[in-house]
């Protein structure tokens, strides 16, 4: 079994404490994504299940066994790393092999192994090339060729696809989700982007602080944000946040009126860039820049001093400080409490 589960798990460098009693279980063969900005402690926490930093309390197993006090190469997992890290003296070949090198496996089985792998990820005719000799995309393959060959429990991914330009990068993600549906291997993927994550990930970890924000599938993490953070960290463009007031159930926003939970509060309205309409009622917006992108229209707006973002797949022509009206779809909205940022 390839589950990892995490209980209490904490850590600190001194007096700061960067990782706060987190608990996560990842499935046998599931395939979970870390998100969150910078210094979340994303890329800690997977360093910690690799063994590669110590943890200060908690415990962290990988099937049955809690590997707290195993060094990396007992605990059964392989790391891709942002850098590739290929020895650049080697060929394609020894470079996948090498760690099987290092365990004394046979060396017929070394080969049978590389050959696997290297059929998988269509290296086979660059077995003999060095790393200098390698576009990006195929040095990342390289890198993940590696850790196929160990044929381990868990799959580590520390940001691998950061290095690539915007093509590569969406082909290598097509091909890590086929590597992933055809190995079935759990795995465990840093990222700070989140459509790497939604297009990735059976199951999203959102992060902040050293805090989990929340878990769930990317549709539920967008569908069904539990605060502000996830609901404008998900989605790209982001969700539209704009101040409302709740009085005894219906929500006001402008000269907006729709039904809106139970109470009376400040309230932000979430509203995602796709499920604003256009609509002689809607709300007056001005237009500050329009971006079409081909297949969509994304179009800035003021509305009121606040920034809103429209997503049309329609063809309009909109022209910079042109006042539009758009109304929220009311079914699509969000709520949110002012104070504490938690969805109502």
């Amino acid at each position: 079994m390839g589950s990892v589960t995490i209980r209490d798990l904490c850590k600190s460098y001194g007096s700061q404490q960067v990782i706060h009693g987190l608990n996560i279980d990842i499935g046998d063969s599931e395939f979970v994504a870390l998100v969150g900005p910078s210094g979340c402690g994303k890329s800690t926490l997977l360093r910690m299940i690799a063994g590669l930093e110590p943890i200060n309390s908690g415990t962290i197993s990988i099937g049955d066994r809690v590997v707290n006090n195993l060094p990396p190469s007992q605990r059964d997992i392989a790391m891709v790393f942002q850098t590739y890290a290929l020895y650049p003296h080697k060929s394609v070949a020894e470079n996948m092999g090498f760690a099987l090198k290092v365990a004394k496996v046979h060396k017929k089985e070394i080969q049978q192994r590389v050959a696997e792998a290297a059929e998988i990820l269509s290296l086979t005719d660059y077995l003999d090339r060095k790393p200098r000799h390698l576009s990006g995309g195929q040095r990342q393959r390289v890198a993940m060729g590696r850790a196929i060959v160990r044929d381990p429990q868990v799959f580590l991914f520390d940001e691998p696809l950061s290095n690539l330009d915007a093509k590569l990068r969406l082909q290598m993600r097509t091909e890590i989700k086929e590597l992933h549906q055809r190995l079935k291997t759990t795995t465990v993927f840093v990222t700070h982007d989140q459509i790497e994550a939604m297009t990735l990930a059976d199951r999203i970890v959102v992060m902040q602080g050293g805090h989990i924000e929340q878990i769930g599938t990317p549709l539920e993490l967008y569908d069904q944000p539990k605060n502000e953070f996830v609901a404008t960290f998900i989605g790209a463009p982001s969700m539209n946040l704009l101040p409302a007031t709740l009085d005894n159930g219906t929500v006001s926003i402008g000269d907006q009126r729709f039904a809106g939970p139970a109470g009376n509060a400040d309230i932000k309205i979430g509203i995602r860039p796709e499920h604003l309409i256009l609509a002689d009622d809607g709300l007056p917006m001005t237009v500050k820049v329009v971006e079409p992108t081909g297949s969509e229209t994304m179009v800035f707006l003021d509305f009121k001093g606040h920034k809103v973002v429209a997503v049309f797949r329609e063809r309009h022509s909109f022209s910079t400080g042109q006042t539009i009206h758009l109304k929220p779809d009311a079914e699509q909205a969000h709520v949110f409490d002012t104070n504490s940022g938690q969805r109502l």
